[in-house]
């Protein structure tokens, strides 16, 4: 991803009037050109949730009544992501998410089908093992071939860990080989 330099801007997709959109298209144009010239991985935070943070206490992974999940905003602006996806005729090589419902909501509304990926698992509160788990990223990355899209669904631990950058929910982060930001854009609220 050496051509792509500049950290690109990108606000809301969803909820916006017309006009806004219209000037909106030509920034999320560039980005997945960008991506789709230069190939990587589009890290994506889950989209807004229900109010809260991190997870109730009886949180249990795999059972999503446990968990904070998306709000209904949330739901409408992953559909919106996919279809901003399908009007640049984008479809990445992969979707990986991490196990937690939001997470997989996203993907699956944004992009239909993903492979769930315990690395992109959430640290937050002592969870997982973060320095194992930014290890199996920077190695993906690197190992990856040159020109392959992949999308991660994660959490903010994990992109901002990875990054040092912090993402808004439905944020994306587009990153190089190294794990370095690149790009940025909110491809979902």
């Amino acid at each position: 991803m050496a051509g792509l330099t500049a950290v690109v801007a990108v606000p809301v997709l969803s909820v916006l009037p017309g006009h806004v959109l219209a000037q909106m298209a030509g920034t999320l144009t560039e980005l997945a050109t960008a991506w789709r010239r230069e190939g990587g991985v589009l890290l994506v935070r889950h989209a807004l949730t229900e109010a809260g943070l991190g997870d109730p206490p009886e949180f249990a992974l795999g059972q999503c009544r446990t968990q904070r999940n998306l709000s209904p905003e949330g739901q409408r602006a992953s559909r919106a992501m996919g279809e901003w996806a399908r009007t640049n005729g984008f479809k990445p090589d992969a979707v990986r998410t991490s196990q937690w419902c939001r997470c997989q909501d996203t993907a699956r509304l944004a992009f239909g089908q993903y492979e769930d990926w315990p690395p992109l698992n959430s640290t937050f509160a002592g969870q997982g093992n973060p320095s194992a788990q930014i290890q199996a990223l920077r190695e993906r990355l690197l190992a990856m071939p040159a020109g392959r899209t992949e999308v991660w669904v994660t959490h903010q631990v994990i992109m901002t860990a990875l990054t040092g950058a912090y993402p808004e929910m439905g944020e994306g982060f587009l990153v190089d080989a190294q794990g370095r930001l690149r790009a940025r854009g909110r491809v979902a609220a």
